[in-house]
């Protein structure tokens, strides 16, 4: 079952346009957790050379409704917050770390880690929060 949720999940970011445009991955995807990456290329910088919010906030907000999809079905998030913890750059590549911390039968409250990879090491970026709904 667990593959076939993985494999459901690269399906579903491989039919999103903008998903596929940046190149992203899911890594992992089980029951309540999901894991997404993407690599970090000069197109997603801003004018001082740090990788854009923009593009942190929606790695963090597809990681949460991957989670939270992966409990409730077909979802869209209702809402999420962001705090960036440190600018990145110089980095590989991105990863989101999501995980459900409650859901019920309609929503479901994820939380989001986000890292940057350089030269192997991790390092904490930016965390998330969000609601996430079934769709229906």
């Amino acid at each position: 079952m667990e593959t076939n949720l993985l494999a459901h999940g690269r399906g579903i970011l491989s039919s999103q346009p903008f998903s596929a445009s940046l190149g992203t991955q899911v890594e992992a995807l089980v029951r309540g957790h999901a894991e997404l990456s993407l690599e970090v290329s000069y197109s997603l910088l801003q004018q001082h050379g740090f990788v854009h919010g923009g593009v942190l906030a929606y790695l963090a907000d597809n990681a949460l409704t991957f989670a939270g999809g992966s409990v409730l079905g077909d979802s869209l998030t209702s809402e999420f917050k962001v705090n960036y913890l440190r600018p990145v750059r110089d980095a590989t590549s991105l990863l989101a770390i999501a995980d459900v911390t409650d859901s019920g039968a309609r929503q479901a409250v994820c939380r989001c880690d986000v890292y940057f990879l350089k030269e192997r090491e991790r390092t904490l970026c930016a965390a998330a929060q969000g609601t996430i709904r079934r769709i229906g």
